[in-house]
């Protein structure tokens, strides 16, 4: 057996030598780039009149410069890279907007770099604080510290991208989380504490810059919410239609008026996976389903590869949003009725009122129902999935329409 093993063991011993010398070789790189720039600094503070050494000195710096802007590669072979820095007559001189901490891109990184330290992570843990925040941004005080893979926002994190990239949003922008709080107290329940109960949000995600504010203000680690929770009022035509026919009675504190408005608890949530509880809901192992994640996403996230010590993934999908119709604390009580409905958004018709497919009259059903069982003193709720034809997309679903005429 140990025979067997010897020729893996030398290949990891090779591996980790690898690794050990690139690290080294970025210290060392990052180190002779410093210098360079204090002697460049040094020679026009003194306005040296030697040209030619002037401009040896410029080209030297520029290479140990270009040098220095390919990051750290990963076991995986891959490897960052960026143009040569720009002309400064052709930057745009309209926003100082800074887009970027660094002049290198970081592809990538890898368990035992220097300076990866991620905050602990135990999904699942029964106490709040020791099992810790989801941290994925990417700001020069987090970026070290991240346990999750993916950035905040769902598919909208590449519109953050963009404000970034055009200067209208600084990279190192900090929300002001005040009198953001959820509009009502929901947990802890058992589930909360069941790492294997829930695997595709977090449950402690409408209370993160709240529950580890003393970690965003002694570290100033970047931590935000990925759940919202709001008290609104909704007005639907059919509903007024509803009242009218007797199928809903105003009571004054659900169903509003004789117009059928509604009051409605939301929860707004983006997706936060625990890969290894995914990969179990789906019967296969952790590693394929990273190695899928990264191949069928243009290898938009290598660190699904390289960081198994990373263990949840914010995926670039839509959220969803919970409508709760009476008490939010009755949803998880067993010992009352519960009416709900599960809908995958349909823009066609939900929106638009397309007669293509009955959509929203299995959604007006739902929430009509849904408020039927809460004034009954059970609980009543939809949730609504934003991933349009069963995440097929609008551009499937209208191709299938063609194709079943």
């Amino acid at each position: 057996m140990e025979a067997a093993n010897d020729p893996l063991n030398q290949i990891l011993h090779v591996m980790q030598s690898l690794k050990d010398g690139h690290q080294q070789l970025t210290e060392d790189v990052l180190s002779i780039k410093g210098r360079l720039e204090l002697l460049a600094h040094q020679q026009c503070h003194h306005q040296t009149t030697n040209n030619a050494s002037d401009v040896n000195t410029q080209e030297s710096l520029k290479a140990i410069q270009a040098a220095s802007l390919i990051s750290s590669p990963s076991p995986t072979g891959l490897e960052g890279f960026t143009n040569a820095p720009s002309n400064s007559k052709m930057a745009s001189p309209q926003r100082n907007t800074a887009t970027s901490q660094s002049s290198r891109i970081i592809l990538t990184t890898y368990p035992g770099q220097a300076g990866i330290d991620p905050v602990p992570m135990n999904w699942g843990h029964h106490d709040r604080l020791q099992r810790g925040p989801v941290i994925v941004s990417r700001s020069q005080s987090s970026i070290k510290r991240r346990n999750a893979i993916g950035a905040h926002g769902g598919s909208y994190s590449v519109y953050h991208a963009l404000a970034i990239a055009s200067k209208n949003l600084d990279v190192d922008y900090r929300p002001d989380f005040t009198n953001s709080e959820p509009a009502i107290n929901l947990g802890p329940f058992p589930q909360w504490a069941d790492a294997k109960k829930i695997v595709s949000l977090d449950p402690l995600g409408h209370l993160s810059p709240w529950l580890f504010d003393s970690m965003i203000r002694d570290e100033n680690i970047h931590i935000r919410p990925t759940i919202a929770i709001t008290k609104a009022h909704m007005k639907l035509p059919e509903l007024e239609q509803s009242v009218r026919f007797g199928r809903l009675k105003p009571d004054g504190k659900i169903c509003l008026s004789d117009t059928g408005e509604l009051a409605v608890t939301k929860f707004a949530v983006e997706p936060v996976w625990f890969l290894p509880g995914v990969a179990e809901r789906f019967g296969i192992d952790e590693g394929s389903l990273r190695r899928s994640l990264f191949e069928n996403t243009g290898g938009s996230y290598p660190e699904l590869i390289t960081r198994a010590d990373m263990k949840l993934f914010l995926p670039p999908i839509g959220g969803l949003t919970v409508y709760c119709f009476g008490d939010p604390s009755k949803m998880s009580d067993p010992n009352v009725k519960l009416a709900l409905r599960i809908h995958d958004e349909c823009n066609g018709s939900d929106v638009f009122g397309s007669d293509i497919c009955t959509c929203r009259p299995y959604l007006i059903f739902g929430v009509e129902e849904a408020v039927k069982e809460a004034q009954r003193g059970g609980s009543g709720v939809v949730v609504y999935f934003r991933k349009e034809g069963r995440a097929l997309g609008e551009v499937t679903k209208y191709l299938v329409y063609n194709a079943s005429e």
